[in-house]
């Protein structure tokens, strides 16, 4: 079969199946992610129904995927409200930080990887997946919760942590010295510096240059302008994903509005592209041999998110069910765990495997404590003879100033 038909067939084969699982995955009342990871192993390399013809674009389509997703996150943010955000939620920044990124460091360091190894598997286990959990939001109706501001400050947080984290491990991977390591870092603060102090002073220039009544040409000028901030930033090691990420905090108004209405079903479908290759990218014969390490790693981190979460919602004065459900939702881990090991794969081969594993298992195990944290917490304190939401505030008031497009959205999803 010719190379192009063989790639018309076999994408027209996952979108369709990409369709069918989505479908299958609302009728039982579940996110579709692990489902779409799974449906990727089984056309993986070692799966069931290998597929080559496809993978250079699915790689392109899931690299989009990601920018969209955290382009749409950044899009809900105002450039004011993550410098608020920063300034009151970097307690829970550092309680982040030190619960998640300690279990990782720790386990490299017992497994004799060194120093190098712990800064890498500790980022690994240390960062949420926005793009999961974006999605995640999305797909149980909470973008209008009370605690769904405090887990996006928490992700912002962390976020802007990889444009630090990351020139420092490329530099500690590279043998740099401290000179290397410094030049790397100031590039990747200027960058993010300039790119907020553009957003907060000129965020309105910006926006009307963009602005237009033409919904092609919005749509044209938004995609385009935040693939090439995406681009540029990575090529400055500050991530795509990050650059993305401020593109959407520089535009607001109803230039943010409209653009959010318009490329929200691109993002679905690119997003949904991205976990299918996540899943296409990993040979499921590898995953055995080192299975038990990584699943005793998921579950220390699964509490020590969750303890993350209620933490931080405690600090926002959310009642006791949203500080379960803001613990649950931020367990997932994803795009950045990954590009993350795949930095440290060339110099510490064994992270590959158990880093593949564990975001594989969080990423499905994600999506359920999301769901499940606050009725499985209230059951048990239920059956303790206690009272679920603790006496101490309710968290059935929606929050300060939900986002416009989110509006509709709360008035079913605050319970």
């Amino acid at each position: 079969m010719h190379d192009t038909t063989a790639l018309l067939v076999e994408l027209g084969s996952v979108i369709l199946g990409l369709g069918l699982i989505g479908r299958f995955a609302g009728r039982i009342g579940l996110s579709p992610i692990p489902l779409y990871l799974l449906a990727g192993l089984a056309f993986g390399e070692g799966g069931l129904l290998p597929l080559g013809a496809s993978e250079e674009f699915t790689a392109v389509g899931a690299e989009i995927g990601v920018i969209l997703l955290l382009l749409l996150l950044g899009l809900e943010y105002s450039a004011s409200e993550l410098v608020t955000s920063l300034k009151t939620q970097y307690p829970s920044g550092a309680v982040d930080f030190v619960l998640n990124a300690t279990p990782g460091a720790v386990a490299a360091l017992l497994l004799g990887w060194g120093p190098v190894g712990a800064v890498a598997l500790g980022g690994v286990t240390w960062i949420s997946s926005s793009g999961v959990i974006a999605k995640v939001l999305t797909d149980l109706g909470r973008l209008g919760n009370r605690e769904t501001p405090v887990i996006l400050g928490v992700l912002v947080i962390e976020d802007l942590s990889m444009a630090v984290y990351l020139p420092l491990l490329t530099a500690m991977l590279a043998g740099a010295g401290l000179a290397g390591g410094s030049i790397a870092l100031l590039i990747a603060l200027g960058t993010v510096g300039f790119v907020l102090y553009l957003a907060l002073r000129h965020g309105r220039l910006i926006s009307r240059a963009v602005s237009s009544d033409n919904p092609e040409m919005l749509l044209l000028v938004v995609l385009g302008l935040t693939v090439l901030v995406a681009g540029v930033a990575q090529e400055l090691q500050v991530s795509a994903a990050v650059g993305a990420f401020l593109v959407g905090i520089a535009l607001s108004g109803e230039v943010a509005e409209g653009a959010r209405k318009l490329l929200t079903p691109l993002r679905d479908l690119f997003a949904a592209v991205f976990f299918v290759f996540f899943g296409l990218s990993t040979n499921p014969a590898e995953i055995p041999p080192v299975l038990l390490p990584a699943a005793l790693l998921a579950i220390v981190t699964v509490f020590t998110k969750i303890a993350t979460g209620w933490y931080a919602a405690r600090r926002a004065g959310i009642g006791s069910r949203g500080r379960w459900r803001a613990g649950g939702t931020l367990v997932a881990r994803g795009e950045f765990s990954i590009v993350i090991a795949g930095l440290a794969v060339a110099t510490e081969p064994r992270i590959g495997p158990i880093a593949t594993a564990y975001v594989l298992i969080l990423v499905i195990v994600g999506p359920l404590t999301a769901r499940w944290t606050q009725p499985v917490v209230a059951k048990i304190q239920a059956w303790r003879g206690r009272d679920g939401n603790g006496g101490k505030g309710s968290d059935a008031v929606p929050a300060a100033r939900p986002a416009p497009a989110v509006q509709e959205e709360f008035a079913s999803s605050a319970d």
